[in-house]
């Protein structure tokens, strides 16, 4: 069975387990006070241009959400985010089970709009009974999307100037980061995601790490007791270097890039070989994630050698797929799912 469900089905890249292995029997300071989260941590502040900013490293996606959003927020405040976004979506209600609540906004293509967000809070404090309701206090988008898209910088420095006009921290969750950076119309940047964005994370669990996610905070009021609130939910690991290690590893000669750069491409193949057969592709986009509409026939004949995620009904006939790259796919495997794709439809 070879897997496109998902981009987390390998353990880690050798690089990652070599740094692991080489210092595996070193003792340090534990819960990320370490040397190598401490650079791992400068590294970060260099390459998103923000000396000044907070970095701190913890273990998976939900978790990061779950921590930052609770932080940021009141306990009669909600988070803006798109009604596809990870958190309204795939995360068991994890941030209601903080006691705050989603304030899920359509999305188009996954994504939200800075117009979306000035109604939002407008149409909030127009309300002469406002206090009966949940208080917009944070926004959320992803980068990429739930859908893989991206939002381009123009459309990040509307919705950050948004979240300043309104008082809302603007936090971008990036789970993905490194196939939205890398891919060949992105036109963000590490600097632009630390001057726009109140907090963000480099997501390292997806691409190529064992485990871990970087948060970076940029806005002084989130910075204060972050680390107290990263205890209390659970979320500091006691051997934190293993973290610190991971993302000196993926990020200190630009590995992480790379690696996502060639998912990036893998996936554009597979797009190129779905339209070529005749098969659409949904919300098109140019990241590790392949959305595209088959005929259910079809899908239970790629089923026999092949994972890929369902996503939807298309009609009663078809539904929509996801096929995923990743930073551990191999060349063969596309091309032999390639081979099968043309060969189911007749394009032989």
């Amino acid at each position: 069975m070879i897997r496109f469900n998902c981009d987390y089905a390998e353990g880690a890249h050798p690089a990652v387990l070599e740094k692991l292995i080489a210092t595996n029997l070193e003792q340090t300071p534990g819960y990320g006070t370490d040397d190598y989260c401490l650079a791992a941590a400068n590294l970060i502040r260099e390459l998103c241009s923000a000396p000044s900013a907070d970095v701190h490293f913890l273990v998976g996606g939900t978790q990061t959400n779950m921590t930052v959003i609770a932080a940021a927020l009141r306990p009669h405040q909600g988070v803006i985010a798109a009604a596809s976004g990870h958190i309204n979506c795939h995360e068991t209600g994890a941030i209601e089970a903080s006691g705050h609540k989603v304030l899920a906004l359509p999305a188009e293509n996954g994504k939200i709009t800075a117009e979306q967000i000035d109604a939002h809070v407008c149409a909030h404090m127009a309300d002469g009974d406002r206090e009966h309701v949940v208080q917009p206090g944070m926004v959320y988008i992803s980068n990429p999307t739930e859908l893989g898209t991206l939002y381009s910088l123009a459309e990040l420095e509307a919705i950050s100037a948004a979240c300043r006009r309104h008082g809302l921290p603007l936090f971008l969750d990036g789970a993905r980061l490194g196939y939205g950076l890398a891919a060949s119309d992105n036109t963000l940047s590490f600097a632009d995601l630390a001057r726009l964005c109140d907090v963000f994370y480099i997501g390292g669990t997806k691409q190529g790490a064992l485990f871990g996610e970087a948060v970076v905070i940029t806005n002084a009021a989130l910075k204060r007791d972050f680390r107290y609130l990263i205890k209390q939910r659970g979320a500091m690991l006691a051997k934190g270097r293993l973290l610190g290690l991971q993302f000196l590893a993926l990020l200190e000669d630009g590995l992480y890039l790379r690696l996502a750069r060639e998912a990036d491409r893998l996936a554009d193949r597979l797009r190129d070989a779905f339209e070529a057969c005749g098969y659409p592709l949904v919300g098109k986009n140019s990241t590790n994630q392949v959305f595209v509409s088959m005929p259910d026939t079809v899908l239970d004949r790629l089923r026999t050698d092949y994972s890929f995620e369902m996503w939807g009904r298309a009609d009663d006939t078809t539904s929509t797929v996801r096929f995923c790259t990743s930073w551990a796919t191999r060349e063969e495997n596309v091309e032999a799912l390639i081979a099968d794709i043309r060969k189911v439809s007749g394009h032989v």
